[in-house]
């Protein structure tokens, strides 16, 4: 094998196999290293991919060529509690064209699709092959060591898309140890249904999809849960807070198991197979948790860069993973075309990467992190919804209460008004 490249990536996830795509088709000698036994193997992924940009300018109509589910027609809030669910729906008639706003997608097929393509235009693509540390020249960081095998692969610079804990971001000084309140756990369990189920279950027809977020079905710990419809399966699944698990003392397949026995969520998944559990750290200390982006003869993309933000309606993810990746792609070129692999050169990526709606959007939701600090949106709040539509629509033969009323009452039953309005303010500030 050449031991010499123009660029390392490291991690062939989407935000390296995107790098490694643009590198390769502009002619550049690339390696694109993975540690699964195939790209996305080690992955978990709810399952949704929004229509980003740069899939439209490296797949001109790419809907048609990547390995999709389903384009994702409706989106429903969902507010849950033990016997209940209050629900706001969206469809809408502008999500059936093309390109469609969202799909869902299996990681472990779309991801090995998109590596593919890299190594289709040209990339080297080594699976079951761990980065496990830098080598440096000249002051600069010029190439990593392989675990497990001998010898050493190096190259001008080095991106390093190696996931949320990224060794290779902490072994270049870019970052300290991870800190637990910057970290939530996904898990997820992947659901058998034949495909004509999920229609009538879920009102889709044809290849329409449906994506839930749930709120109130963590059993009172911070966090949230997902449901997506796949071709023929259902991903279903929780992203909680570490440090919230840890105090609990729960264990995820606990915490999933109760909210599938939730009555609501019962009835759409019941019949349904188990066919896989997975779990997987996943970036949530929105843009404080962001490290330095780069240093000399690196890069630093996707998750390994804590892009990912939640504003308790969307997850954000891949599609600002694959859109630095395209990024530092283009960044990478400059440089090999100059010679040059200073920081100072490498700057250009965290200059443009601030420009892009990459940081514009962790920059408008930066106080969303905080926000999903508040205990009591996570179980006192879906109750107290739940409790005011149920007495909304409860027919007692008794005189009823003005609406005004009736929500003050509530309130008032399972909150502080100071409390209320500090929860507000703190919200307000994070979506408004």
């Amino acid at each position: 094998m050449e031991k010499y490249f123009d660029i390392i990536i490291v991690g062939a996830g989407p935000a390296g196999s995107v790098s490694a795509l643009k590198l390769a088709s502009a002619g550049l000698r690339v390696v694109l290293l993975e540690r699964g036994t195939h790209p996305g193997s080690k992955n978990i992924f709810g399952g949704l991919l929004h229509n980003t940009p740069v899939l439209n300018e490296i797949f001109p109509d790419f809907w048609e060529k990547a390995p999709l589910e389903r384009h994702v027609y409706k989106k429903t809030l969902a507010f849950v509690t033990q016997d209940s669910s209050v629900n706001m729906t969206f469809e809408t008639e502008n999500f059936e064209k093309t390109p469609y706003n969202g799909y869902t997608v299996m990681r472990p097929i779309f991801d090995k699709w998109l590596a593919d393509e890299a190594a289709k235009a040209g990339a080297t693509l080594i699976c079951n092959c761990t980065a496990d540390n830098l080598i440096r020249e000249n002051g600069r960081i010029a190439g990593v060591t392989v675990k497990g095998r001998e010898g050493e692969i190096r190259g001008n610079l080095v991106i390093a898309a190696d996931g949320v804990l990224s060794f290779l971001a902490e072994k270049a000084g870019l970052r300290h140890t991870i800190d637990p309140a910057h970290m939530g756990l996904g898990v997820k369990l992947l659901l058998g249904m034949s495909r004509e189920e999920i229609n009538e279950r879920f009102g889709l027809v044809k290849d329409e999809g449906a994506d839930y977020a749930l709120l109130g079905i963590t059993e009172g710990l911070r966090g949230g849960g997902f449901l997506y419809t796949n071709e023929e399966s259902i991903s279903i699944g929780l992203v909680v807070h570490l440090s919230s698990l840890k105090e609990s003392g729960k264990t995820p397949y606990d915490v999933l198991n109760h909210a599938l026995h939730q009555p609501q969520i019962k009835k759409l998944v019941k019949g349904a197979r188990p066919l896989e559990y997975s779990a997987h750290l996943v970036p949530e200390g929105g843009i404080k948790g962001i490290p330095k982006v780069y240093t000399d003869g690196m890069m630093v993309i996707g998750d390994a860069a804590g892009l990912c933000y939640t504003n308790g309606i969307n997850l954000e993810g891949i599609n600002l993973a694959m859109t630095s990746g395209a990024i530092a792609a283009d960044c990478a070129i400059e440089a090999v075309k100059a010679k040059d692999y200073s920081a100072r050169m490498l700057s250009n990526y965290k200059t443009r990467l601030d420009s892009s709606f990459v940081m514009k959007d962790m920059q408008t939701f930066k106080n969303a992190a905080g926000m999903m600090h508040i205990d009591r949106l996570f179980e006192i709040y879906p109750e107290l919804l739940s409790n005011i539509f149920e007495k909304i629509y409860r027919v007692e033969g008794i005189p009823r209460d003005k609406m005004l009323k009736l929500i003050r009452k509530e309130i008032g039953r399972k909150v502080k008004m100071t409390e209320l309005l500090s929860d507000g303010i703190k919200i307000g500030r994070a979506l408004l």
